[in-house]
């Protein structure tokens, strides 16, 4: 079997051809060698961003004059809508036209949405609008806005996506970063949909938000939870997962997990020193005298030793489980401590705590050499 083809790869000159033949079922005319020929130049050289440009780039060179025009052509050569929410990457050849209208649609905003609006349907205009958001927040959110009731479940998607503050690949939405007021009426009208496709983008859109605003989401989610319904309550979940897994309390009060009552915990670690690549075993018991049964979701935290004596800790998930009133538990989880490509390991002292419910009940040090 041969070595998996990069992504940045699909980029290349059969792309182009491919792309220009579309652009050219729609306008005869359009000059296919010179567009096959400024896409595919210096291809090697590329990175995925940087081929999707030029691809972009060849587009303003060989499509008509002016810019509407142009958007016109493209909205007219795309393929058709897709089917269902499945396979939604099928459409990945229509990446350069969304990145044409990020950067040459601007100022003509009716018509870039219109055309956002229709390859969104084929692929996902998540990317192209932001330069929007930036630009006419007021306009573009209105518009979004007033989308989220379309038929079709890619563009209320799209309200959702590309509205995103942190939206991976895609440029960081400083402003809603700073203040996520405007998203709001956006999720309240999405929350619900049918379609797990837009909810687990609403979903998305919380977790980003969380990351700087984390008092803002919880509140939000908690009052969605009074009246909520199974599918709300799977994008509350998703929604609330960065924050349920740091052992947020207000998160993990959200999804019914409020703080340990009358709960003795310790934990132990063996070995107390362990060589880089090697394991430490935890092991924990947990013992309640309240009256009631608790659910409890135990997770443990490590501790990391850093550069500069300093130490930053990652939260690991453990068990979700019931203590029965008056009940124990003993728990049992082995640990590795061999490096990996985003965690380097610095030899020192590492404490571990263990986590139930969002509070640190338990703490053990281990030697890393």
């Amino acid at each position: 079997m041969g070595e998996r083809k990069a992504f940045k790869d699909w980029f290349d000159k059969a792309a182009a051809r491919v792309l220009a033949g579309q652009v050219a079922g729609a306008m005869p005319s359009f000059d296919q060698e010179q567009f096959i020929r400024l896409a595919s130049r210096n291809l090697k050289a590329l990175e995925f961003a940087g081929r999707v440009r030029q691809f972009s780039d060849a587009l303003a060179a060989t499509l008509p004059k002016p810019i509407p025009k142009a958007l016109a052509v493209l909205t007219e050569s795309l393929p058709p809508p897709l089917p269902d929410c499945e396979a939604v990457t099928d459409g990945w050849l229509q990446w350069p036209l969304g990145q044409f209208i990020a950067d040459h649609g601007l100022e003509y905003f009716d018509a870039s949405m219109e055309a956002m609006m229709e390859l969104t349907q084929r692929f996902s205009s998540e990317y192209a609008i932001r330069p929007f958001v930036e630009r006419y927040p007021e306009a573009t959110f209105d518009r979004l806005l007033a989308l989220t009731d379309d038929p079709n479940p890619h563009v209320r998607r799209w309200c959702s996506e590309g509205t995103r503050p942190r939206l991976p690949w895609g440029k960081k939405l400083q402003g809603l970063v700073a203040d996520p007021t405007p998203i709001w009426p956006i999720l309240e009208a999405l929350k619900d949909d049918g379609e797990l496709y837009v909810r687990r983008s609403v979903a998305n859109n919380l977790n980003d938000i969380a990351k700087d605003h984390a008092p803002l989401v919880v509140q939000r989610c908690m009052a969605w939870s009074e009246d909520s319904n199974e599918r709300r309550d799977w994008a509350i979940k998703h929604g609330l997962r960065s924050l349920i897994k740091a052992g947020h309390p207000g998160a993990l009060a959200v999804i019914g997990f409020g703080p340990p009552k009358n709960l003795a915990a310790t934990l132990n670690i063996r070995p107390k020193q362990v060589a880089m690549g090697g394991e430490i075993e935890l092991l924990a018991r947990l013992e309640t005298s309240a009256d009631q049964a608790q659910e409890l979701i135990v997770d443990y935290a490590v501790h990391y030793v850093r550069k500069g004596d300093k130490t930053s800790d990652k939260v690991f998930k453990w068990t979700t489980l019931q203590l029965p009133a008056h009940g124990s538990t003993a728990l049992d989880k082995r640990h590795s401590m061999k490096a990996t490509t985003v965690r380097a390991l610095y030899p020192g002292v590492h404490q571990v705590d263990l986590q139930v419910n969002g509070v640190r009940v338990a703490e053990g040090h281990f030697r890393l050499t």
